[in-house]
């Protein structure tokens, strides 16, 4: 049985006697286990962190950037082994979690131009002879605390730039499929990153507790449900760390009258079924206006049917299995709550049954209609591939759906009219909006985070939000007086 330790100081290592098995979500066997850490092995990391911070924030950020682009070309020729680590572990496609390490790596490509996104500002004469300017230093030790569903994705969302802005960076993955975060540590140690700059440690609750108390972590970043996030973000603050946590999510497709269907029911099904649903910008709830309802669940109801629900070792695979067995009963449980509540079940994912596989955690795409906002099902996150359609008069009621909801992860519209679009990106309280996109994800060069209790702190991720994030700022004002020598060679030119 292979045994994932952590990583630190270069190497891989653990004190802990202590292992929690890893499943494979396509059969349900154990294919690994991940050691429990233990405190002496959370020591080890913080140790080793402190002393590569010490040297690391002394390396120029031109220096840092050049380790950062090899790092990049790594994950480049790595990509097709770093997908099916993440596939293994995870169950998503292949093509899925290749997309996934992409825009982590875009993220790596952002983070390159370190030397120009850390420059401050400068201002002349703010006083007889004053100047004053700004910089920004490195925190220190910074932490990641990340999810099960991308393994790849969320981490580079956090540790290049922290370690680009010149912080090391300690890394705790979730338990479910830690194997490719050590492999990203391997790649980043292989373009010249020094020992300890970033560590993974492995662990549970305890180890992530100890990161949210530890004197020496300046600052925690987290991605998951948002009780968790409150969590950390209360924890955080109060031991005096800074803190962006990433909440859940609710994210509503509003679909007008006017909208272009196909494009519309295109996007709803990659973006409600898409990663067996378990991502938080996943489409749950689609939005139909007017007397747009019935062409839009039809024309859903009959591509979701043809998806093809395999292993990711089946090529022809559109969606996999969700993460684990207590999970798929999660999901169970919610489409059974629908139908109890009185939704309209359109598709049933509890009745798939895949030949070979009848132990893996698959759930097949789920369709509910007539969902109102009082359910269960559209109140709480399911992270599964059920989708919930919610009828609206018109706009106005479509907007205030959107709005009064708990969650403001993600929204979008799909309409042709440009007036109704404008009025849309302005008025609705979402973090991240789409129009005429499925996935309102942005780039790497911008920041990723919700509004409401899609986002606990003040930044989001990456983008600017990241290097201001990852760095103290520090203004300096100075005046030079006259030099206590006074002779000729001393003497300012007049104008």
């Amino acid at each position: 049985m292979k045994k994932i330790q952590n990583f630190i100081n270069g190497q891989l290592v653990g004190l802990s006697e202590n292992y929690l098995p890893v499943y494979d979500p396509s059969t349900g066997e154990v294919i690994s286990e991940v050691i429990l850490s233990n405190n002496k092995d959370f020591e080890m990391a913080i140790k080793s962190s402190k002393n590569a911070f010490l040297k690391w924030s002394e390396i120029t950020p031109l220096k840092r950037s050049r380790i950062l682009s090899k790092f990049k070309e790594n994950i480049e020729k790595n990509l097709q082994l770093l997908a099916e680590t993440v596939s293994k572990e995870h169950g998503k496609t292949i093509e899925d979690a290749k997309g996934s390490v992409i825009r982590g790596l875009e993220v790596v490509e952002f983070a390159t131009g370190i030397p120009h996104l850390l420059k401050g500002e400068f201002s002349q004469n703010v006083g007889p002879s004053i100047d004053s300017w700004s910089i920004r230093q490195p925190l220190g030790v910074s932490a990641g605390i990340t999810p099960f569903n991308f393994p790849a994705m969320v981490p580079m969302w956090m540790f290049p730039i922290s370690i680009a802005c010149g912080n090391s960076f300690i890394l705790k993955p979730s338990e479910k499929d830690p194997s490719c975060a050590i492999k990203l540590a391997e790649l980043f140690m292989d373009a010249g990153l020094p020992e300890g700059v970033l560590n993974i440690i492995n662990g549970d609750k305890q180890i992530v507790d100890k990161i949210l108390t530890d004197e020496n972590i300046s600052s925690v970043s987290f991605v998951g449900s948002t009780p968790v996030a409150k969590y950390i973000y209360e924890e955080s603050a109060k031991n005096g760390k800074r803190v962006q946590a990433l909440g859940g999510a609710k994210n509503h497709l509003v679909v007008m009258p006017d909208a272009n269907l196909n494009q519309a029911v295109d996007g709803i099904m990659g973006a409600a079924f898409g990663s067996a649903g378990e991502r938080c910008m996943a489409v749950s709830v689609a939005v139909a206006v007017g007397d747009i309802g019935k062409a839009l669940v039809d024309k859903i109801n009959e591509k979701a049917q043809l998806l093809k629900v395999a292993p990711w070792t089946d090529q022809s695979s559109e969606m996999g299995p969700v993460i684990s067995r207590e999970h798929k009963n999660k999901i169970l449980n919610y489409i059974d709550t629908g139908e109890k509540e009185g939704a309209k079940l359109i598709l049933d994912g509890r009745k798939i049954n895949i030949q070979g596989y009848e132990n893996g955690y698959f759930v097949g795409p789920t369709i509910f209609d007539q969902v109102t906002s009082d359910m269960t099902i559209y109140k709480e996150e399911i992270f599964g591939p059920v989708l919930s359609v919610v009828r609206a008069k018109n706009y106005e009621d479509a907007l205030e759906l959107v709005n009064q909801h708990k969650f403001g992860n993600g929204t979008s519209i799909y309409t042709s009219d440009g007036e109704v679009s404008r009025h849309f990106t302005t008025n609705s309280n979402i973090g991240m909006v789409g129009v005429n996109v499925p996935i309102p994800v942005p780039m790497a060069f911008h920041s990723f985070g919700g509004w409401k209790q899609s986002l606990f702190g003040d930044c989001a991720m990456h983008g600017e939000e990241g290097i201001k994030f990852f760095t103290k700022l520090k203004t300096v004002t100075s005046r030079w007086p006259k030099s206590i020598k006074s002779g000729p060679e001393f003497k300012m030119p007049t104008n």
